[in-house]
Formats: structure tokens, sequence, C-alpha cells
């Protein structure tokens, strides 16, 4: 278990999350959301030593993250990452980088690591272009070599910051379900997402950030109960119970709806 204490980090000496304490359990999908540049991108960097802590501490089990090299790390935590760059290289080849933390150089290969990239690749969709190249996917293909690449670390976390970009709704669908896959071996799962009825339906427990804190860590009912989404994100979110379990959804505030009518019609109003 990856376990954050009193965490403060940011950028050139300027904060940007503080004093988070938080703690991703095996066996779990955890959905991080917060409002744009709230620091959620930046607690995934801090929690994969990415970027160094203020203040406060980051443990891997019982062992501080300072103590770990690097490719320790990348054998205990995959990351997949918000943006990067596109290589001129195979989407199969592009999968075997997520086996370099068990490897020496020169890289060879073995048949245990062909298998598992041929797995993450088969979990992940993408295993019919695994000879195409990668600039030549679109996007939501990419993204899914990108996952596959991030499955075929097999480590025991998995962080992937807002993993449904580029994807379709059925594509982001199938992620939500690998994602719970994933937890039931046994990982512990981390998004960062946008999507609040999307995260509230998949996640075992939501953390929400805003202004650079934690606001609140419990169960999606329990978060939504607590009415903090409608707070942080100045939206009213509703709930509908349904054959298939809770569905939510988000609306505009109404005095906010009310005001953008208003001005609307003062605008047209002018014009006409």
């Amino acid at each position: 278990m990856i376990t954050l204490q009193n965490l403060t980090a940011g950028y050139n000496g300027k904060p940007v999350i503080q004093n988070i304490s938080l703690n991703f359990v095996p066996g779990e999908v955890l959905v991080l959301l917060g409002p744009n540049g709230c620091g959620k991108s930046t607690l995934l960097k801090a929690a994969l030593g990415l970027l160094p802590p203020m203040s406060g501490e980051v443990f891997y089990g019982d062992t501080e993250i300072r103590r770990l090299k690097p490719r320790e790390i990348a054998q205990k935590a995959a990351f997949l990452t918000q943006s990067r760059n596109t290589p001129s290289i195979t989407a199969q080849k592009m999968v075997l980088h997520g086996r370099f933390p068990y490897l020496s150089y020169p890289r060879h290969y073995s048949s245990k690591d062909h298998a598992i990239v041929r797995q993450a690749m088969e979990v992940t969709g993408c295993l019919p272009y695994e000879n195409v190249n990668v600039s030549n996917l679109s996007g939501g293909e990419r993204q899914s070599v990108y996952l596959a690449m991030a499955l075929a670390q097999n480590t025991g976390t998995v962080f992937m910051d807002e993993p449904t970009t580029y994807l379709d709704i059925h594509r982001q669908l199938q992620l939500m379900q690998t994602a719970r896959t994933l937890s039931q071996l046994g990982k512990a799962v981390v998004l960062v997402l946008h999507d609040l009825p999307m995260a509230l339906g998949a996640a075992d427990r939501v953390a929400v950030l805003g202004n650079g804190c934690l606001q609140c860590c419990d169960t999606p009912e329990n978060v939504f109960g607590s009415g903090i989404l409608d707070t942080v994100f100045s939206v009213e979110v509703h709930r509908a119970d349904t054959p298939h379990g809770p569905q939510y959804y988000c609306t505009p505030k109404k005095e906010e709806n009310e005001c953008r009518t208003f001005l609307c019609s003062s605008i047209w109003k002018d014009k006409i």
C-alpha cells in the first residue's frame, strides 16, 4: 500500500497541494476529483517520486520513497500520464517499454515479457494494431497502447491521469471495467477523472481536492450526500435510482443558470 502523510508539494518553492494524507489500498478503485489546477496531477507525481515533497512523507509499504531507487518505484507503481510524446515505433514495441524496470541493459526480452505484453494488449483492445506505428494511430488507439504499456509493468498500484482522454464512450466504459478488473486482481487503481457521473459510478472511494487541500475522501454515496461536489465544482449533482444501481448526473446551479438566461435575453433584446 502507498501512503501519503501530511504531503505538501509544488513547483519553484510554491505549494500546489498542502498537508494531504491519503492511502491507496490494494483491491480498490480510488478516483481523484477536483477542478482544473487543484493539484491532482501534482499529487500523482509526488506519490511516484517524480516531484520531491516540500514536506511530509510518501511510504511504499513501510519504506519511505526517498530510500527507493527509480527502478524500484517503477516495479511497484505504473503511471499513465496525461500528456506524452508520440514515438515512431510500433504499438508492440511501445508496450514492451513497460517491461524496462525489470530488465538490465542491453535489454533482452524473455518469453515471459512477450506474454505479459500480449495479455496487456488484449485487455486494452490494441492487439489488432500491434505492428502499426504509434504515430499512425488515432488518439483513442494511442491511449489504449499507453494503457497497455502501464499494465505491462505488472505493478501493485496503477496511477492513471485522465485516462479517458481521446476515448469514445464505448472505450471509456471498457477502461472503467478494466480498472474494476485490476482492482479485483488485488491492485490499487488510482484514476484522475473529470466526469463526475462516471467517477461516482466506478469508484470504491472518491477523494475530492479543492484549493490544494483534500476536502473529502469517502464512498461515492457519502461524498455525494455531503454536498462537497456541488461546492467544489459549482454545479448541482443529482442521483437517480435505477435497476442498474444509482446513476448520477450534473446540472448548472439554479441561480447561475437564471443569471445566464437573463444575460442572454438582455443581449438579444438589445440587438432586436
